[in-house]
């Protein structure tokens, strides 16, 4: 277990003791060490019993816990905890802002037990006299269960790309002479999956993979063979024969849309029996279209094939990263000592702005502090720099979080919402588009505050909001953190055809949480972002001069 997963099981404690109405002492206790744990820098795999303990905040009877989970894989504790509740109520805790109180009060109160229970209430308008809730209050929870019903059953790219690599490793071992290969969804990198598939050319019995101790069977149709990991992971095999493994592969990969516009386009009709999936391309006398680029959306699928299209190498500079200044888990030496060893140029340090407490949002002398330490920092280096900006909320009148005279003193400003969020798209675009015309805003931080499969965001006009960023220099962000990958790539035609360029930013709040980059690059290739619309593929000297055109 990582340190994270570990964590996550004392949250979970956490809130069904809650629930239960236990201890306020023990539970805070136990949400206390989510926090703790998941912020460590050392494995906790890798630690003694009496190190375990004597982390600050941990002590002897949550050791003990962590203990459990390294060498069980449960903590019993929470197992009592799970036992005692209805498994609907526990899906309830999964409901973003729905908190165990409230639940309590549905469980108890109304004796309801499950989600569509609970959906049913909201329809019959059960929840507007009890207590703590109201008419707006049961209006807000119906629309996050609508959201979090249509979410079940998925996945995010980011939550299971370690898992299908696992199974692919594993398909590896048991069919050494076979060619097995990622297709579908998971090959187009898409941001949400429904499961992870597989095609391999081979001639054994595939159905001895499942094990029944790390795979489990499902069905077998027409070689197409359907399984869960022992993590309720679901995957696909699809069995083809060496000749047609082409063939087979650009079909399985490819959306429907995206084949049927393929034929359309293709000066031949007969794409079976090839053995390489470049063959394809060429007897339909078409270049070859990478496999991310192949989608529904896109009309003209002759001009998808781009030599220019983003790749991760071409990213030069690390944009949007916390350090403890503000909720960060490392300082910001460790942040830029880290950025510069994994090769990057420069490093653009964005702290929250003051509005956001909850973060330690820098007051204007802290955001003094920090520019002096950056300036210290930049003394000591060649070839690399660290850059003075922030992640500076867009009050709810679409003003900035600061004052001129310190938004000024940044080299750049990078302008998002995070409070207020329930707004109507009018508000919205109102909010945005005045804080895109601050002379001092470089870029539209995660444009709908969006996290996948959790919350939906707020409604905006894009082309509205594009159009404000065209008219006045702005970048757009694609926030690359795999819970977010907000701007979505569908909207990246439409900015790079109004001259908006996109900057793939991890929202890195550790040293490994820059490489969450890559999730962004992911989705920008799907949008078609080409390295030159991409702000952060710029050299430090080009990037540099461009911040000094902007704000000169």
């Amino acid at each position: 277990m990582t340190n994270k997963e570990i964590a996550k099981h004392f949250t979970y404690l956490a809130d069904l003791m809650e629930l239960h109405q236990e201890n306020s002492f023990k539970i805070k206790s136990y949400a206390n060490a989510y926090i703790t744990l998941r912020k460590l820098d050392s494995p906790l795999t890798e630690m003694s019993d009496a190190e375990i303990a004597g982390i600050k905040g941990v002590g002897k009877a949550i050791a003990e816990k962590i203990r459990e989970l390294l060498d069980h894989g449960l903590m019993q504790t929470l197992e009592k905890y799970k036992a005692m509740t209805p498994v609907g109520v526990q899906e309830m805790i999964q409901i973003p802002g729905f908190g165990p109180k409230k639940i309590y009060a549905i469980w108890k109160d109304l004796e309801i037990e499950s989600i569509g229970e609970l959906y049913y209430a909201c329809n019959e308008n059960r929840l507007i006299e009890l207590h703590g809730f109201g008419k707006k209050t049961q209006e807000d929870l119906k629309k996050k269960l609508e959201y979090f019903s249509l979410s079940r059953n998925k996945f995010r790219f980011g939550d299971v790309e370690n898992q299908a690599i696992k199974i692919f490793e594993d398909l590896k071992k048991a069919f050494p002479e076979a060619n097995i290969d990622f297709t579908g969804e998971y090959r187009r990198r898409n941001p949400i999956l429904e499961k992870i598939e597989f095609i391999i050319a081979s001639a054994d019995n595939i159905s001895v993979f499942f094990d029944e101790e790390n795979y489990f069977f499902q069905k077998n149709q027409d070689h197409i063979f359907a399984g869960k990991s022992k993590d309720g992971l679901p995957f696909l095999i699809y069995q083809v024969e060496k000749k047609e493994f082409g063939s087979k592969q650009f079909r399985y990969t490819s959306s429907r849309g995206f084949i049927e516009r393929f034929l359309q386009k293709a000066a031949a009709t007969d794409f079976k029996g090839l053995e390489n999936e470049k063959a394809v391309f060429e007897k339909a006398n078409l270049s070859y279209i990478e496999p991310e680029l192949r989608e529904d959306i896109y009309e003209n699928i002759e001009n998808l094939a781009n030599d220019n299209l983003l790749q991760l190498t071409d990213i030069k500079g690390v944009i949007h990263t916390h350090t403890t200044y503000s909720d960060g888990i490392h300082s910001l030496t460790e942040m830029a000592d880290f950025t510069k060893k994994q090769g990057y140029e420069y490093l653009v340090i964005s702290d929250h702005s003051q509005a956001a407490f909850y973060a330690q949002g820098l007051k204007p002398d802290r955001v003094l502090q920090q520019m002096a330490e950056i300036d210290a920092y930049n003394a000591t280096q060649r070839g690399f720099k660290v850059f003075k900006s922030i992640e500076c909320d867009i009050l709810y009148d679409g003003r900035l979080d600061y004052s001129e005279d310190i938004l000024a003193k940044f080299d750049m400003v990078i302008a998002s919402v995070h409070s207020q969020l329930k707004m109507d798209e009018t508000k919205a675009n109102e909010r945005l588009i005045k804080a895109i015309e601050n002379k001092y805003t470089t870029m539209l931080g995660h444009p709908t505050g969006r996290l996948l499969l959790s919350r939906e965001g707020y409604p905006i006009d894009h082309k509205k909001i594009i159009d404000a960023c065209a008219a006045n220099n702005v970048i757009i962000e694609l926030n690359a953190n795999p819970y977010r990958l907000d701007l979505d790539w569908t909207w990246i035609p439409y900015a790079m055809e109004k001259g908006v360029m996109i900057s793939v930013n991890p929202d890195a709040h550790s040293r490994e949480g820059i490489q969450h980059i890559r999730y962004g690059v992911f989705a920008a290739r799907k949008g078609g972002l080409t390295k030159d619309m991409c702000f952060n593929t710029k050299g430090l000297a080009e990037f540099e001069q461009y911040l000094e055109m902007k704000y000169t």
